[in-house]
């Protein structure tokens, strides 16, 4: 039996031992806790939100989709139902996450932001010490210690923001877009759209629906790709290629089949990389754009394609070809960034300045990563599984496994 139980979590500054711990409540870390579930290891997860996956429920705008079909955003032991359609909305996708919670029995503990996690050479456990957030107040509850700290907190942890010149001059609406829900109250405005990823393209999209004048600015390059070829989808295809070609070859055949339904795109400014889009993903993590049918508008006219910003004026922007336009607000669809160099006190050096993991999903003194390696839910399943079968060897061999007969008396929630 485990020398620990999640029986023992209790409120106060006390240094409760536990089993491994994951912070993050989003699809990672729930993969991670259902993988180690299943072979009876209790585990705990600290979410600082009040809910699991709360980017999915509160950075999110109305209209969004999962650009991968379903089959590529399912977690491990737990397919989709013919229920859920092929591509899913934020709500369907909420409400798969919430049903493998009840599945596997996951009860995070909400509310708990971690402040630090230090290893302590001379015990050989993490120390996690949290803050709990109830009622907009803030208060130190607790320090946990564990052997196995799984970071699952995502690379999508905290908005990210570029730094342009003159920016608190503008006076119109600023917001970056975790704040943006839908393009209703900005009818007749000039809107301009930082970034030109797949949220930026969505919201651009969504804000012309809306009647909006929107604008989408293209700082660098970017693969702009059709969401279906031959009324494949695009991810598809790319598994498919994967497994038979050279990335090389997968490149050409994407650029083919690109030209093909969407022609030069350049000639609206939407320059594409001199590499292919999987040679760009694997290199600079950069995902391609499946188009939502901005493209469409794109070449109507209906929005614009604008260089970099050079500088923000009161009413506008100046534009690094040195003209300028005025707009009623600005929407930075710029991503996110991990948080994870926050809070991480050991073994930082594993991350990147970036909050990226250098090499594989297994570090030092028990720590791992999942949901960080850039492979999206197809490299979370491979990397949960991982994680709890090395934990299971650990177990074993320290004779401190969980026997088949001691499996369903152990808890793997925190009330």
């Amino acid at each position: 039996m485990f020398p620990f139980s999640s029986d023992n979590w209790e409120a106060g500054d006390t240094n409760v031992e536990c089993g491994p711990i994951i912070v993050g409540g989003g699809p990672s870390g729930l993969a991670t806790a259902a993988c180690m579930k299943q072979k009876g290891i209790p585990s705990l997860i600290l979410e600082k939100s009040d809910c699991i996956a709360s980017l999915w429920r509160y950075r999110t705008y109305n209209r969004i989709h999962l650009h991968l079909p379903k089959r590529f955003c399912e977690l491990p032991l737990l397919p989709m139902g013919p229920n859920y359609p092929d591509s899913l909305t934020s709500a369907q996708y909420i409400d798969y996450l919430e049903s493998y919670a009840r599945q596997f029995q996951l009860c995070p503990r909400f509310n708990e932001h971690v402040m630090s996690a230090s290893h302590d050479d001379s015990t050989g456990l993490w120390k996690v010490r949290t803050v709990n957030r109830e009622r907009g107040n803030f208060r130190v509850i607790e320090t946990f210690s564990t052997r196995w700290l799984v970071v699952a907190s995502g690379e999508n942890a905290e908005p990210q923001v570029p730094r342009i010149q003159d920016v608190r001059k503008f006076k119109g609406i600023v917001m970056h877009s975790c704040s943006y829900k839908n393009g209703a109250t900005f009818k007749d405005s000039n809107v301009l759209v930082v970034g030109c990823g797949n949220s930026g393209m969505e919201i651009a999209l969504d804000l012309a629906y809306f009647g909006a004048n929107p604008s989408i600015v293209l700082r660098g390059y970017t693969h702009i790709l059709p969401a279906k070829t031959l009324s494949v989808h695009t991810y598809t295809l790319i598994s498919m290629f994967m497994k038979v070609f050279s990335v090389w070859m997968v490149d050409m055949l994407l650029l083919l089949g690109a030209w093909w339904e969407l022609g030069s795109t350049s000639k609206y400014g939407l320059n594409r990389y001199d590499e292919g889009p999987v040679s760009i993903k694997n290199r600079l993590r950069k995902t391609p754009v499946l188009d939502p049918g901005t493209y469409r508008l794109i070449k109507n006219g209906d929005i614009k394609v604008l260089p970099a910003v050079a500088r923000f004026t009161e009413k506008g922007a100046e534009f690094t070809d040195g003209h300028s336009e005025d707009f009623d607000a600005v929407v930075f669809a710029t991503g996110y960034r991990s948080n994870v160099r926050d809070w991480l006190c050991s073994e930082v050096d594993f991350f990147t300045p970036e909050g990226i993991p250098k090499k594989s999903w297994k570090g030092r003194k028990g720590l791992y990563t999942v949901g960080l390696s850039g492979a999206g839910i197809p490299g979370v399943w491979v990397e949960s599984q991982r994680i709890a079968q090395d934990i299971e060897q650990h177990l074993r061999s320290d004779h401190n496994f969980v026997t088949e007969d001691a499996r369903s008396s152990i808890k793997n929630c925190s009330q």
